[in-house]
């Protein structure tokens, strides 16, 4: 008895230590966070827009106030005008983490977010293509791609919410329509942390009109009303989700304020993430392999008179050529498809007429992940996930993180040597910065200081931004401009076209220049008591006289905006 009864509690035991072996899914979701910590600037890379600050600020006002903003609580030039917080829930809930744990949970949180997106999204990918190893290698690529636009700020949740979104419908095309009821409760959820809950229903929409395509193009009768009987559901889902994005706290106006804010051909030339993808960059290989990927996918759908992945690669291929900020939108929807596009094409290689050799590699390589398929899916328990992230987080609060794990702005990009040298009550009033030195501004200095302008583009309006611009390229007037608001003290990035202009004007003087940053204050000001950086910002002196003027190189501040 107790010789049968040994090998079945070993045998047990084996069974429960399996479920905390890694799996694939574990390394998916540490994926993220490879790239992100190694390959890229880590902590940092995710702080890589000022936005993140006023974001921030704008939750703590709200957590103390009780209410959401209607109004701006930021600027000295438009204070009080009409100001739509569109993501409120996200600031609130990072406001809440930024007031508890600081700076750290912020990124800790937001590298949680992408580390979840991408392992859902390779589920989603094997479930579609059934090769553990095309679907790792696909969400890779779709990591690569995505990359571009990891920051700490509330679209993360558009590329979760947008996974999430495309494994229910993937399995309402297979017969589970109920599922389609959950759609209008994660839409009102959606719309209050970004504004990209446009792309999830634009997104329903392709589904629906996939299968309108199918009714239009099909001959028999019978395939047609199944057809439009498949069209209906996704039809009326949409409406639902639209209806669900009104349960805001502005309602329809949110509505117009974005259509009226996407219309402006301003945000087309002068803010970086509306600009196309620049295929000079390393990492651009990325996206035009999902690119070529996606085109082979829609092709074969086609052939088959699939026409949901047509519509798909169509609108938001279009769409990530377009603006850059469509990129990561574009991988994630394409992803499914592309890995069947690729197990397809390995799959015709094996039968192709081809060298012995090559349809040997392809059959071998398509059978390779099947006994490791038995192991990979079998239940789990994500415990390595789950040590990671923790050490993550200990590296992150460890009283000393190494560079990369340190939850700051960048103090070679940012001017936090100006605050610490000039004190916060020189900065905070009357102060011309470009826009996203006015973010971090609202971080450091709210509620004391108010800015000139910041990254919110939608409040400050293309007239506004035009007038700074012009300003910041120290274009005629723009002394005028300075004057009509009453500005004293200019903080600019060293090489600014307006920095190389006032050294040269008799109506301003350098008080700090630290390599980094200049500041002017007007002439006839109090002198400011400060310690003046010169060069590198190491050799600092007590005094500094005014710089000649150098040929600067130019620099176009570019306004950004999270939607």
């Amino acid at each position: 008895m107790n010789g049968l009864g040994e090998p079945q509690v070993r045998n047990a035991h084996a069974g429960i230590a399996f479920r905390f072996f890694p799996s694939l899914t574990d390394a998916m979701f540490v994926l993220p966070l490879v790239f992100l910590f190694f390959k890229l600037n880590g902590a940092r890379t995710m702080l890589g827009d000022g936005d993140t600050g006023w974001h921030l600020r704008t939750g703590e006002w709200i957590l103390a106030n009780g209410r959401v903003p209607d109004r701006d609580i930021f600027s000295f030039t438009k204070a009080g005008e009409p100001w739509y917080a569109w993501e409120w829930l996200w600031d609130v809930i990072f406001g809440w983490l930024h007031q508890n744990w600081g700076m750290a949970a912020v990124v800790l949180a937001s590298s949680l977010v992408l580390a979840l997106t991408f392992a859902l999204l390779f589920r989603l990918v094997r479930r579609a293509c059934d090769h553990e190893f095309i679907a790792a290698a696909v969400t890779l690529v779709a990591c690569g791609a995505s990359a571009l636009h990891w920051l700490a700020r509330p679209h993360l949740f558009t590329l979760l919410f947008l996974v999430i979104l495309l494994s229910i419908l993937e399995r309402v095309r297979e017969g589970r329509t109920r599922l389609l009821l959950w759609l209008p409760p994660l839409f009102v959820l959606w719309t209050n942390l970004h504004g990209g809950f446009i792309a999830g229903i634009a997104v329903i929409l392709a589904y629906g009109a996939g299968e309108l395509a199918s009714w239009l193009v099909e001959a028999d009768q019978e395939h047609r009303r199944a057809a439009l009987a498949r069209a209906k559901p996704y039809l009326v889902t949409a409406l639902a989700a639209a209806a669900a994005s009104f349960v805001n706290p502005y309602g329809y106006k949110l509505h117009v304020h974005i259509w009226r804010y996407l219309r402006d051909p301003f945000l087309y030339r002068h803010i970086s993430e509306f600009l196309s993808a620049d295929f000079q960059r390393a990492d651009a290989i990325y996206f035009e392999l999902l690119l070529l990927a996606g085109g082979l996918a829609a092709w074969r759908s086609l052939r088959r008179r699939e026409f949901t992945p047509v519509i798909l690669y169509l609108f938001w291929g279009q769409a990530a050529l377009f603006a850059v900020r469509n990129i990561p939108v574009f991988a994630l929807i394409m992803a499914p498809h592309a890995a069947v596009a690729v197990r397809e094409a390995i799959e015709a290689l094996a039968e192709a007429p081809v060298r012995e050799r090559l349809r040997q590699w392809a059959a071998a390589f398509l059978d390779s992940s099947r006994e490791f398929a038995q192991l990979d899916r079998a239940p789990r328990v994500y415990a390595v996930s789950l040590a990671v992230f923790l050490a993550l987080g200990a590296l992150m609060f460890a009283p000393s993180p190494p560079e990369k794990f340190r939850a700051e702005y960048d103090p070679k990009r940012y001017p936090a040597r100006v605050i610490e040298a000039l004190g916060a009550d020189a900065l905070a009033h009357g102060v011309f910065t470009h826009d996203e030195w006015g973010d971090y501004l609202i971080y450091r200095l709210f509620p004391k200081g108010k800015v000139f302008v910041d990254g919110r583009s939608d409040f400050y309006g293309s007239r506004f931004d035009k007038a700074f611009l012009d300003a910041m390229q120290a274009q005629h007037g723009w002394e005028e401009h300075l004057a009509k608001y009453d500005v004293h003290t200019v903080l600019l990035p060293v090489d600014a076209p307006l920095a190389g202009a006032m050294k040269l004007s008799p109506r301003w003087r350098v008080i700090y220049d630290d390599g980094v940053a200049i500041v002017f204050r007007r002439s006839g000001e109090p002198q400011a008591s400060s310690i003046v950086a010169t060069g590198d910002g190491n050799d600092r002196g007590s005094r500094v006289t005014r710089s000649e003027n150098q040929n600067q190189p130019e620099t176009q501040s570019r306004r950004r905006r999270s939607t």
